[in-house]
């Protein structure tokens, strides 16, 4: 790492270091891009990581890396890779991506990714097929790897051997009896609905589906995973792009549990702000999308096409980061990738009455990267994760999508919040 480098990974104040790129790569694949990253405790209440790791995001390269840590996350094993070893530089047949955790009673580990299989619908990087792999012995060797069955859909390409093109963003939650559900990005294929020509990455269509796994703790073989899709066809959830309401844009669901045991999804979308939806029975009808506000009849919360998660602090409260500004920032416009940041966050309060069931703080400054360019990347995108670490809340996350980092949520940053 050069000299730069090493200035730049303290620009967001981290309080914890969990991967440096070093630019030698793993195993002859290159290291410079870490995103998607998913820190989760394993069955023993130890800490782990897996990752998208490349070159560049959507490079064929893509592959998943593991890295194991204790129950205080300072030490990290240097990653290994786990899926994608043997991408084709041709056609990116064998590239890995967006891979996901969920952990079993027993504390078998499956790991649940997207594997590119030569056949292109929208972009190299999301058109797969679902694969998974696990572990028996806390990460250290993994079984082959096998497909997941997983239902088609109206937005899918009409013929059956054009993968479907899906991310699951941020770890399934486990809720209610158990179960985990996990909220899914369908790209609609260009096949089947066409859109206007490209504007950008901006402009792809796109509805948010969820996953319930129904046996995880029953520690079946991945193919004999099953797998209930809870919002097949036009139950997919939808958002009109402005001026186009025959066309939809909604990505990269967030999910909660609130306390009186309705569920919450919180994505982002191209109208220039956050969107929520309800499920007041563990995922099986959802609410129409809704722009995010900071309560009822308050201002809608401001945000472009960013992630945007939204994750659980204690009983009645949440915390939610975004950006605090719409599809423009400065001279970027139109949802431009340098707009991702700064990133605030607002503390989300239980509102048993409200129609909005959360109601939150003035947006509180959380970090930034000062928009320094590294790995040709500016951006804070929140590819993120959570988890309490020495009963403290952490956020993981990656900066500029190279280093690997987490930072506390201090409760002297929170005392100072401020409600309508």
């Amino acid at each position: 790492m050069s000299g730069n480098d090493k200035m730049e990974l303290f620009r967001t104040r981290p309080d914890y270091i969990i991967y440096i790129p070093d630019g030698r790569g793993i195993e002859g694949l290159p290291n410079s891009a870490n995103e998607h990253f998913l820190v989760f405790r394993r069955g023993d209440g130890t800490l782990a990581a897996i990752w998208t790791q490349s070159g560049f995001e959507g490079e064929y390269n893509q592959h998943i890396v593991f890295s194991g840590s204790d129950h205080r996350g300072r030490v990290w094993t240097p990653p290994r890779i786990i899926a994608g070893r043997h991408p084709d530089p041709e056609t990116g047949r064998g590239m890995c991506s967006w891979g996901f955790p969920l952990v079993s009673r027993s504390g078998r580990i499956y790991v649940l990714y997207s594997r590119h299989m030569g056949v292109n619908d929208i972009f190299t990087h999301t058109t797969g097929i679902l694969h998974g792999i696990f572990s028996d012995d806390g990460g250290e060797t993994w079984s082959r790897e096998t497909a997941v069955p997983l239902p088609r859909t109206i937005w899918d390409h009409p013929d059956p051997a054009v993968p479907t093109n899906c991310i699951t963003w941020q770890k399934p939650l486990r809720f209610g009896d158990g179960r985990y559900l996990a909220g899914v990005t369908r790209w609609v294929s260009p096949s089947r609905y066409p859109a206007p020509a490209a504007e950008g990455w901006f402009n792809s269509d796109s509805v948010v589906d969820f996953l319930r796994f129904e046996n995880i703790d029953d520690d079946p073989e991945c193919a004999q995973l099953n797998v209930t899709l809870l919002t097949p066809d036009e139950r997919s959830l939808q958002y009109p792009i402005s001026g186009q309401p025959e066309r939809s844009l909604i990505q990269e669901p967030s999910l909660i549990e609130l306390p009186d045991g309705r569920l919450m999804a919180v994505m982002r979308s191209v109208c220039g702000h956050p969107l929520y939806a309800l499920s007041s029975d563990c995922g099986e009808h959802w609410s129409r999308p809704e722009i995010l506000t900071y309560g009822d009849g308050l201002p809608a919360m401001e945000h472009p096409l960013s992630p945007c998660p939204c994750y659980r602090l204690n009983e009645t409260e949440y915390l939610f980061f975004f950006h605090n500004h719409g599809a423009g920032f400065g001279p970027w416009q139109n949802h431009d990738g340098r707009a991702r940041r700064p990133v605030y966050l607002a503390l989300g309060r239980f509102a048993p009455t409200g129609r909005q069931p959360l109601t939150f703080s003035a947006p509180i400054s959380f970090m930034d990267n000062d928009n320094i360019e590294l790995n040709h990347r500016s951006d804070l995108a929140l590819y993120s994760s959570f988890e309490e670490v020495d009963g403290r809340p952490v956020l993981f996350y990656p900066d500029r999508k190279h280093f690997l980092l987490g930072r506390i949520i201090r409760p002297e940053l929170l005392e100072g919040a401020v409600f309508p």
